[in-house]
C-alpha cells in the first residue's frame, strides 16, 4: 500500500533530480555522518521509510521513489532501463551531493535498483540492507511477462482487461502452479487501472535489471562489504529457501528473520530499525 503524502513530517524535505529524460523524486531526512541510500518496493514510494532517520542518527537518509511511483518520471516509454544508465545516473547524483562512501537499502524490488549500486560502486560501498530481495533469483512468471514479445503482449492487454488476469490467476490456482498467498498478492497489485499499468511498465522496463550472481558475490566479497539479509518468516513472495544459495556464499552476512510476511516487513522495521 502506498504510504500517504499527507503524513510526511516537516523533517523531511522533498527533492528532484533530473538525468536526461528521466527524473528521480528524493527525500532526505536526518544529519548523519553517513549516507544510506534506500529504495522502496513495488507499489510503494520514498516516504514508506519516512521513520528511519529517527532511529539511524549516525545516517543522512535519502529514500527515492523508483521510476512509474510517486513523483518520479521515466521519459522513455517502455525502453527497458539499463544497469549502465541508473550507474551512470546515480554516479552523477553521487558527485552532485559530494557522496563518497555510502550505504545502500532496498526492499523487494527497489533491491534490484540497490544491487545495481552495489555491483556499479563496489569500492565505495559499506553495508547492504537487502530487505525481502527481489533480483537474486528471477521467477518464471516475471521472464514470461517481461522477455517473449507475444507473452508481453498479453500482458499489456490486461491492464484493460482485467478479466484475462484473473481467468488466467485462477488457472494457475487450480492448476497449483502458484501459491495461494502469491496469488492473493499479485490479484492485490492488478484491481485497478493505475496499479496494473504500473504492474506492466515496472516490469517491462526494469527487465535488464538483472545480475550474474557469482560475478555479484564476487564484488561483494572481494571488498568486504558486509550485508544484511532480512527476510519475513511468513513471506510467500520472497522465500527464505530461495535465498539460501546467496547466503551460503557471502562471506560478511548477517541474516535477519522476522515474523511476518512480505507487507509486514517494511511496518516493523519502521518500528525497530534496521538492524545493526
Amino acid at each position: 500500500m502506498v504510504n500517504q503524502l499527507s503524513n510526511v513530517p516537516e523533517a523531511v524535505s522533498d527533492n528532484f533530480f533530473p538525468y536526461k529524460n528521466a527524473v528521480l523524486h528524493f527525500v532526505k531526512a536526518g544529519k548523519g555522518d553517513k549516507t544510506l541510500l534506500i529504495f522502496h518496493g513495488f507499489g510503494q514510494n520514498a516516504y514508506v521509510f519516512q521513520d528511519f532517520a529517527e532511529k539511524h542518527l549516525a545516517y543522512t537518509i535519502y529514500s527515492f521513489d523508483l521510476f512509474f511511483h510517486g513523483k518520479s518520471s521515466w521519459g522513455y516509454g517502455e525502453k527497458p532501463l539499463e544497469k549502465a544508465f541508473w550507474v551512470s545516473c546515480m554516479e552523477t547524483f553521487l558527485a552532485t551531493h559530494g557522496i563518497n562512501r555510502f550505504a545502500v537499502a532496498g526492499f523487494s524490488l527497489g533491491a534490484r535498483f540497490a544491487l545495481c549500486l552495489a555491483e556499479g560502486f563496489a569500492t565505495r560501498i559499506d553495508h547492504i540492507y537487502l530487505l525481502a530481495p527481489d533480483g537474486i533469483k528471477t521467477s518464471l512468471w516475471y521472464s514470461l511477462a517481461t522477455y517473449p514479445v507475444l507473452l508481453r503482449k498479453l500482458f499489456k492487454s490486461m491492464i484493460y482487461h482485467p478479466n484475462r488476469f484473473y481467468s488466467l490467476a485462477k488457472t494457475m490456482e487450480k492448476l497449483k502452479l502458484m501459491d495461494k498467498g502469491l496469488i492473493r498478492f499479485a490479484e492485490s497489485q492488478m484491481n485497478t487501472e493505475e496499479k496494473r499499468s504500473r504492474v506492466y511498465f515496472a516490469w517491462v522496463v526494469f527487465r535488464h535489471l538483472v545480475f550474474s550472481k557469482p560475478r555479484l558475490i564476487q564484488k561483494i566479497n572481494d571488498h568486504g562489504i558486509s550485508v544484511t539479509l532480512i527476510l519475513g518468516e511468513y513471506d510467500k513472495v520472497i522465500t527464505i529457501k530461495n535465498l539460501k544459495p546467496f547466503a551460503k556464499e557471502v562471506k560478511k552476512l548477517k541474516i535477519v528473520t522476522l515474523k511476518t510476511g512480505h507487507n509486514g516487513l517494511i511496518p516493523m522495521l519502521n518500528a525497530t530499525g534496521l538492524p545493526q
